[in-house]
């Protein structure tokens, strides 16, 4: 592994092993509404800043402090997770959930994060989103700081960083990558203890 590479990491079933919002959403009783948006944008049915925007609004009331909790214990692929440890200096989130959300968790990895931000309001409740994540402006932003960029994730919205990575991973190890992904990709890896292999030899 060259130490003049980063490798940028989606979070919801790719370092998870399960989607985040929709955990999200089983634990408020938004599962009906949360999981449709989600299955709509992975297939790329509806664009992914439309889709977030709207799932926002179904939990702005929640306060952000219990959503963060809910996140924090949403399981990771331990493998994966390791890994990014292991080589944090090199490794990056890449997500387009929410700061305020997913902070406790991408910083239990100890690596870098990219993702949309929002305000929050003095009741704790979500204020007005301040930036969607467009993910290709991340691997732009690294390729100022490293040579190359290997970039992992499976949905839809993970299609932008890949045409802009120098290497594309498909990860199929929680549900099958998107058609377009797949198509975009270098490799296509169906196991955690196999993508760090490969890592480890890039």
């Amino acid at each position: 592994m060259k130490p003049n590479t980063a490798f940028c990491f989606d979070l919801d079933g790719t370092v998870t092993k399960l989607e985040v919002l929709p955990v999200i959403a089983a634990e408020l009783g938004l599962t009906e509404e949360i999981g449709f948006l989600t299955q709509m944008t992975i297939r790329g049915q509806i664009p992914f800043e439309m889709s977030f925007r709207l799932r926002c609004r179904l939990l702005a009331e929640i306060e952000v402090d219990t959503v963060s909790r809910i996140v924090e214990q949403v399981p990771m692929d331990e493998t994966i997770a390791q890994f990014i440890r292991d080589h944090r200096e090199q490794c990056y989130v890449v997500t387009g959930n929410l700061d305020v959300w997913v902070r406790r968790l991408a910083d239990s990895l100890g690596c870098g994060m990219y993702s949309s931000t929002a305000a929050t309001r003095a009741n704790g409740r979500l204020g007005a989103l301040t930036s969607v994540l467009r993910k290709s402006s991340a691997v732009r932003e690294l390729r100022d700081q490293y040579e190359r960029v290997v970039c992992i994730g499976e949905g839809f919205n993970d299609l932008p960083m890949f045409e802009e990575a120098d290497i594309g991973i498909a990860y199929g190890g929680v549900h099958a990558p998107a058609r377009e992904v797949m198509d975009n990709s270098d490799y296509i890896v169906g196991r955690g203890d196999t993508l760090c292999r490969l890592l480890n030899t890039l």
